[in-house]
């Protein structure tokens, strides 16, 4: 199993969806306008590491006390048979993204994994998602 610590690409990352007020809107586009900003997903992404940063330690801390794995973890076909065959089942907890191969089947991913915490992204096929659903939290 491997961890790695990794900025996201452009490839990698999750759309998300978000409501803003007429005038919070404006003042976006005013700071845009005026050069501040290459575009409003510039400025909105901006602000979100900005308040990462200042929650910095808290996130630290509760990654340390909750067990969680920072970045990506990824898991094989390999790492799944191997959990399988030692007789042992994984706990996963991820803050990033979690990924199981797409070479594994649903009956392996319910024998290996016990449960998913995933604060993220997790990246499964369809069936190991449909074959887990209430082991994910």
């Amino acid at each position: 199993m491997s961890v790695t610590d990794i900025r996201p690409k452009a490839s990698e990352t999750e759309k998300i969806t978000i409501n803003l007020g007429l005038i919070d809107l404006g003042q976006i586009d005013l700071l845009v306008q005026e050069g501040f900003y290459s575009n409003r997903t510039d400025l909105i992404r901006t602000a979100i590491r900005n308040q990462l940063s200042t929650h910095a330690e808290v996130v630290k801390q509760t990654v340390a006390r909750k067990s969680l794995v920072l970045g990506l973890q990824h898991y094989s076909l390999a790492d799944l048979e191997a959990v399988r065959a030692a007789g042992q089942r994984l706990q996963i907890q991820v803050l990033g993204l979690a990924s199981i191969a797409s070479d594994v089947s649903p009956e392996l991913a319910s024998a290996a994994i016990e449960s998913i915490v995933v604060l993220g992204a997790l990246h499964a096929s369809s069936a190991v998602k449909a074959a887990l659903a209430g082991r994910i939290h």
